[in-house]
């Protein structure tokens, strides 16, 4: 007969076999006599050769066979059939003959579940997870009718998404079952925990989009009900309602297996509706449908109308505030007002509390903990703006004496340090709202201030911060921890959910995921966005050279730090090195500055001089030349100093603000007048709380790792207001720690970005490998 060499087409069939099983009488002894035998399910493989069938258990190597009529003699590909077999190794089949104390009777090549001890609810994983594999790669795969694993199909008809209430836990978070019934087998079927189930089952990392796409040619998808029962569901249908399952428990409660839904899972379940909509029909008049329908047409309603008497007219992009803050208090949910500094975030807050008083809502006082610096700002423009509400300033020792004035105001304003002091009056109240101002300071969840913020009873919670993420993900944690607990899980599951895959491994799917449950919690504008009106911004980074003495101090340090550094992190880790490390920046930060600043620096190297400090006083010659106003930062009041003695040196008046300048508005009055045209201003003092708009240049003498802390400096000048172009002068020393802290600057903007954006560049967090590299060598 003619010999054809043909390709096999691979065949699983999943029957009932019958296999011998060693019998264990006393459970330890093992006889070789009386195998029992027994029906257990099992796959069977065979491979097709144009239509004729051979065996994996037959050992002949050639066969006859009929191929178009003819009578042929078919040659097996022995090697393709053993890359068919692996295939069935690697899904995680076990063959029969290769377990111990297992004899097969009627087919030695058999082949056992996923766990291998035959039971039916094996094979659910197999048809549900690698049958769509193994049909999208040639095989073929058929169920006999007596196998003991039944495989329903879904009706046509509606499927039904259904929400009832189901109670409130004890902190006071509302909870739902989420129902999603189809028709099946006669009756309706709910599929949520399978649907779950299929999820939390899939290999961690595994992109949905791409393994729902393995499966577009099936065009179903099966899924486990029971341990003997699969559902055939036609793919369209549930890959969309599997992505929208993500968008509402992420990770966190996927893993879980929960099938409740919480209040706050409520931006899931809009956008799971947005994605399933025509295709599924919701039922479920209650109050989680409500917040639903108000996440999703807040920005359709008709704008907020102010009471006549406010003092301002908002610009579009702060209707557009007030109408959200309108809306969070609708839903009864709280959120971040994260606009950029200089847009109105103040002016916003205001506009909504006269709202709420006007429509009688304001059942008790509001409550605003701003910084100290900033609470003359806070009554001056309620003043201004809401002459309406009665505002009570709690400040100094003499402020016990207005507590008993907190329930006759509208408006308690009162600062961090005071909200930690006086804990015992405001814990006990109800207010109507609570508004944290520059709420980055409650990043630290541990803290006096964050503790304390989180014991306040609100209606409503409100943070204001141009910088919400200022080092890390915690920081946002934190801030949700107060505004909406429960929202991001606890502070361990995040870690674990978001933190670590974002900032370790750049993990671009649990951005999103986290990007997508902030959404409605967060409300940020950028002045590009919002603000066309504002003059350029020019920035430019000047690299100094160290002079010889200063760059000898530099190295020598260095060298010293480093040895330091290196046996901190070797012996306690980064963890336990933080002031090791910190105190090691410091030192080589104060020698690029000046050397004068290090305390144990030689009288040699202390009278070389400074480069950069030379460079100052250059680039202030050329600015008082133009006509231009400067403002000069450093995060060292010490740096400040010698600086101010160089300018009296030669002649130049200056303003002065540090952290032990007790009256702010008379430095700020003076250069805004015009009275000088330099302020010298120390960071931590100046960075919030001041409208410097007559200045034209911004010069950050030192720079640091944090650029949200920089950025606030620069919108001292460069806010609403600035009518002319701003410069930005950042002085760097070359080849030293400073060029590296501007790499790590990068890195933390993309890590605030990604939650405004989930498309931003790959995030990054400091690590022991940027610590090490900052105190090498050039």
């Amino acid at each position: 007969y003619e010999t054809l060499r043909l390709t096999p087409r691979p065949i699983a069939r999943l029957t009932m076999g019958s296999v011998a099983k060693n019998i264990y009488p006393d459970g330890k002894h093992v006889y070789w006599s009386g195998r029992v035998p027994q029906a257990m399910p099992v796959i069977q493989v065979s491979f097709d050769y144009a239509g004729n069938l051979f065996q994996l258990s037959d050992p002949a190597k050639t066969g006859r066979g009929t191929v178009d009529g003819r009578t042929v003699r078919l040659a097996r590909d022995s090697k393709a059939e053993g890359r068919h077999v692996s295939r069935l190794g690697k899904l995680g089949l076990n063959r029969l003959s290769a377990l111990r104390e297992v004899y097969p009777i009627a087919d030695q090549q058999a082949w056992l579940g996923l766990n291998g001890d035959g039971r039916a609810s094996n094979f659910a994983d197999f048809l549900r997870l690698s049958r769509p594999i193994l049909e999208a790669e040639g095989w073929q795969v058929d169920v006999d009718a007596d196998f003991p694993l039944k495989l329903i199909e879904a009706e046509e008809g509606d499927w039904t998404f259904e929400l009832t209430e189901a109670g409130t836990d004890p902190g006071g978070v509302d909870w739902f079952d989420l129902r999603l019934e189809v028709g099946a087998d006669g009756g309706r079927l709910d599929i949520v925990p399978a649907l779950i189930a299929l999820l939390r089952g899939l290999p961690h990392g595994t992109d949905l989009s791409a393994w729902l796409k393995q499966r577009q040619a099936g065009g179903r998808i099966d899924l486990a009900l029971t341990e003997d029962q699969l559902i055939s569901l036609p793919l369209e249908k549930v890959a969309p309602i599997l992505e929208g399952l993500i968008a509402v428990w992420g990770p966190h409660g996927l893993n879980a297996g929960e099938t409740r839904v919480s209040r706050y899972e409520t931006p899931g379940l809009l956008e799971m509706q947005g994605r399933v909509e025509g295709s599924v029909v919701w039922r479920g008049k209650d109050r989680l449908a409500g917040l639903i329908e108000e996440l999703g047409a807040w920005t359709t309603r008709e704008p907020t109308p102010l009471p006549r008497d406010f003092g301002a007219d908002l610009r579009p992009y702060q209707q557009t505030g007030l109408d959200w803050l309108q809306m969070l208090s609708r839903t009864g949910f709280g959120g971040v007002l994260a606009d950029d500094m200089g847009l109105g975030k103040t002016v916003q807050t205001l506009a909504h509390l006269v709202v709420e008083k006007a429509a009688g809502r304001l059942s008790a006082p509001a409550l605003v903990v701003a910084p100290t610096s900033v609470l003359p700002n806070w009554m001056a423009e309620a003043q201004r703006f809401a002459p309406s509400l009665k505002v009570l300033m709690l400040r100094g020792p003499a402020r016990a004496g207005d507590f008993p004035l907190i329930d006759q105001s509208d408006l308690v304003i009162t600062s961090y340090p005071l909200l930690v002091r006086d804990k015992d009056e405001h814990t006990p109240r109800s207010y109507s709202m609570v508004i944290l101002d520059e709420g980055q300071t409650i990043r630290n969840p541990t803290t006096a201030a964050a503790q304390a913020a989180f014991a306040l009873d609100a209606k409503q919670k409100i943070v204001l911060s141009g910088t919400p993420v200022e080092n890390h993900l915690g920081d946002i944690w934190s801030l949700m921890r107060f505004l909406n607990p429960g929202l991001l899980g606890d502070v361990k599951s995040f870690a674990r959910t978001y933190r670590s895959p974002i900032e370790k491994q750049g993990d671009r799917t649990a951005r999103a995921q986290l990007s997508h449950r902030l959404k409605a919690f967060l409300l940020r504008r950028s002045k590009s966005e919002v603000a066309n009106d504002l003059p350029a911004r020019t920035e430019i980074a000047e690299a100094i050279e160290l002079n010889s003495t200063q760059s000898n101090l530099y190295e020598a340090t260095r060298l010293i730090m480093y040895d330091r550094v290196r046996k901190a992190l070797d012996d306690k880790g980064l963890a336990r090195s933080s002031i090791v490390v910190l105190d090691a920046l410091l030192k080589l930060r104060q020698v690029c500055c000046d050397p004068r600043l290090m305390k144990t620096a030689s009288a040699t190297a202390k009278a070389g001089g400074s480069a950069k400090l030379d460079r100052l006083m250059e680039l202030i010659e050329q600015l008082k030349l133009e006509g231009r106003k400067a403002l000069v930062f450093s995060q060292f009041t010490s740096m400040l100093t010698l600086i101010r003695d160089e300018l009296n040196e030669r002649g130049y008046s200056h303003a002065w603000l540090t952290g032990d300048t007790t009256d702010r508005a008379a430095p700020v009055a003076m250069f805004q007048s015009g009275k000088t045209d330099l302020f010298l201003i120390s960071l931590k003092a100046g960075g919030t709380g001041l409208n410097l708009t007559e200045a034209d240049t911004v010069i950050l003498y030192d720079p640091w790792w944090n650029p949200a802390v920089e950025a606030q400096a620069i919108d001292r000048a460069h806010r609403i207001g600035q009518r002319k172009p701003v410069f930005v002068h950042r002085l760097i020393t070359a080849g030293t720690v400073e060029e590296k802290m501007l790499e790590l600057q990068s890195r933390k903007r993309d890590l605030a970005a990604a939650l405004w954006d989930e498309d931003a560049a790959a995030m990054g967090a400091l690590s022991e490998a940027d610590i090490r590299d900052l105190f090498a060598g050039p």
